[in-house]
């Protein structure tokens, strides 16, 4: 089984790239990012709020998160419901940036992420996959660029599909879920040492894709 492991920041372009990778490769598509904001979702819905630790760690035990393929299309699960249209919101970026350092939810998620590494050839992308998922990974690709780049793309991308939102606000959010991912004390937003460093600020997307492909060769 050949895997490749993508981390790096918010707004880096991680599952844009992953999926592409993927899709050339012919490998499975692992979204780690959608399996925690399914998971945050869950608490979301129960009423539970990111300060509300010991609630997160009980209620947890209860979601069953997967992800299937459908007409060739990733599908994300929560308890049997395809929930890819309700992941993608702010309150859950949050949500999930919160409750991913709770080690119940992350104990949770990365043993049916290793599971999918153990049966198939894999891209994977995430904060910690190179340092803690998958350390073995075949390729490590730590992507990033720098805040003042993902704001923008994060601010055209919610434009385009008719949502207000201000930039100085996206580009703040961005660098405090930064700090939280970098000094989580569970397995914090790091550059595996073993990781190729791939910064996209002045890359387009099939730029990225190539010089990763290449890698792959």
């Amino acid at each position: 089984m050949y895997s490749i492991a993508i981390d790096g920041p918010a707004g880096a372009g991680k599952s844009t790239i992953a999926k592409q990778i993927a899709r050339r490769k012919g490998y499975i598509y692992v979204d780690t990012g959608a399996m925690y904001r399914a998971m945050a979702l869950f608490l979301i819905e129960n009423h539970i709020t990111p300060e509300e630790a010991e609630k997160i760690s009980e209620k947890s035990k209860e979601a069953d998160i997967s992800i299937v393929y459908e007409n060739g299309e990733q599908v994300v699960l929560l308890n049997g419901r395809n929930v890819n249209g309700l992941i993608r919101t702010e309150e859950v970026s949050n949500m999930s940036s919160a409750s991913s350092v709770n080690g119940d939810v992350r104990k949770k998620l990365v043993e049916l992420q290793q599971k999918l590494a153990e049966t198939a050839d894999v891209v994977m992308d995430g904060r910690d996959i190179g340092t803690c998922v998958l350390p073995h990974a075949n390729l490590k690709i730590y992507l990033t660029a720098s805040s003042e780049v993902r704001a923008r793309r994060r601010y055209d991308e919610m434009t385009a599909k008719g949502t207000k939102c201000d930039i100085d606000v996206i580009k703040k959010d961005i660098e405090e879920r930064d700090y939280r991912d970098m000094h989580r004390e569970i397995s914090p937003l790091k550059q595996a040492e073993d990781a190729i460093l791939v910064d996209s600020s002045d890359m387009t997307i099939e730029e990225v894709i190539d010089k990763i492909l290449g890698m792959c060769e």
